[in-house]
């Protein structure tokens, strides 16, 4: 596993968010949150069918906003914040949705008392958001968010190559 400390609060690391361990870790669910491929698939197979369960009674989610879980049967965390990032070739300003996304997260890890939270890359996969500019607004916006929340630890969990490498060039 490759890690890169950014600073004493942000931390890159190359591995999947479904198994590096965080007081909450981020979903990049869909509008349902009904669970789909990749990350959001995953997370739902280790979580166990009580995840699903619990998705759908909070009666899904906007774009730009987030949601926060149990982690059931996922041992990793203690829970899980679904996060609904834009369709880069449908929003009319992904940009916006997506820094909306990241801030929504940390808002509801902060509200909770987490002191961690574990991100995958929102948006980069069938989403389609490019992922030197998604990476350049996920660290703009947990940097400027570490200002006034020094006790909290971010990690950017990047399971692909290309999107380790997108933040890697950006710090």
């Amino acid at each position: 596993m490759d890690e890169f400390k950014l600073n004493k609060q942000i931390y890159l690391i190359q591995a999947s968010v479904v198994t590096y361990p965080a007081d909450v870790i981020v979903n990049a669910a869909n509008s349902a949150l009904a669970g789909g491929g990749g990350v959001d698939g995953a997370i739902h197979q280790a979580a166990g069918p009580q995840l699903a369960q619990a998705c759908q009674k909070l009666g899904g989610c906007k774009t730009g906003m987030a949601k926060i879980t149990p982690s059931f049967n996922l041992k990793t965390c203690k829970a899980i914040i679904h996060a609904v990032g834009p369709v880069y070739r449908l929003s009319s300003n992904p940009e916006h949705e997506l820094a909306s996304t990241y801030l929504q997260s940390l808002k509801l890890a902060d509200e909770h008392g987490f002191k961690s939270i574990a991100f995958c890359s929102i948006s980069t996969g069938v989403y389609g958001f490019p992922i030197k500019k998604a990476a350049e607004i996920a660290l703009t916006v947990c940097q400027k968010w570490i200002k006034t929340h020094p006790n909290m630890k971010i990690i950017f969990c990047c399971y692909r190559q290309k999107e380790y490498q997108a933040y890697r060039e950006l710090v």
